[in-house]
């Protein structure tokens, strides 16, 4: 994506806002271009069953040249890692689960840095994991993930669905994590879609919480609410994506969790991609 620098003294004060915000750290370089050539292999689920080698040569010919991991599929990270290298990608963020993290996070970390990651990104909360405690116990340990992460030269990140959104205990719980966890060590992937499904603004969190949504998930919705490739539902990307030095984005990764003929849905996404100037 080609987008027009703003002003160097706007960027000037934005870096200023976010330090102000993050206690002195700044979460990423808020002046460079977002990437936005990535795909969430999660798209691609069944295929990497079958061969993540030829599936990863598919997505490097659809003219990608960034993954987000969800999952491995028999495979160690140090084979994923020659598997990617081989066909020209790398995967700056991965996903890993919760139970990993709790039981192991030594091993999360070691696996992220074998794939040559930036970003370690929290995916996802079973429904027996979202009472008013668990979000309590899940903000305390971002921070500590996070510590983690950072001592290790990597970052942690928090990836959102709708149900988040959804009163808790008092509390709305993406908000809890947000205000509850340290700017400088805690991260959050946007996805997209969800936010959408859910009836939030992204922008008000961009305003309220700038530089602490690195990654997004670029995932378009029917006027229905449904699933759709990116440029072929209702979502104003562009629009969006005015406001992503604010967001502190760097990288956005094309997904659609129900796509029917996967390959030739990243195609159509990446080409819309493509077309925002």
């Amino acid at each position: 994506m080609k987008k027009k620098s703003a002003p160097k003294q706007a960027l000037t004060n934005f870096a200023l806002c976010v330090l102000i915000a993050t206690g002195g750290t700044m979460p990423a370089d808020v002046t460079a271009q977002p990437d936005l050539n990535g795909v969430q292999l999660y798209t691609l689920r069944n295929q990497m069953e079958e061969s993540v080698g030829t599936t990863l040569a598919k997505v490097a010919e659809a003219g990608y040249q960034t993954v987000e991991l969800a999952g491995f599929y028999g495979h160690s990270a140090a084979e994923v890692q020659q598997l990617l290298q081989r066909n020209g990608l790398r995967a700056p963020a991965s996903h890993f689960p919760l139970e990993q993290m709790e039981s192991d996070f030594p091993s999360v970390v070691a696996e992220a840095k074998a794939l040559g990651s930036e970003y370690v990104v929290l995916a996802w909360l079973d429904e027996s994991r979202r009472t008013a405690e668990d979000y309590h116990r899940l903000a305390q340990n971002l921070n500590d993930w996070g510590r983690q992460c950072r001592e290790a030269g990597l970052r942690l990140a928090y990836h959102n669905h709708d149900f988040e959104f959804e009163q808790t205990g008092g509390f709305v719980p993406y908000q809890q994590l947000l205000d509850n966890t340290d700017p400088a060590l805690v991260f959050f992937e946007m996805d997209v879609y969800w936010m959408h499904k859910a009836g939030q603004d992204p922008l008000a969190y961009f305003e309220r919480h700038p530089g602490r949504f690195p990654l997004w998930h670029l995932k378009d919705a029917t006027s229905e609410g449904a699933m759709a490739d990116v440029g072929r539902g209702v979502i104003d990307f562009p629009a969006l994506l005015a406001h992503a030095e604010k967001a502190g984005l760097e990288y956005g990764f094309v997904e659609r969790d129900d796509a029917a003929a996967p390959y030739d849905s990243i195609q159509r996404s990446l080409r819309t991609v493509n077309s925002w100037d």
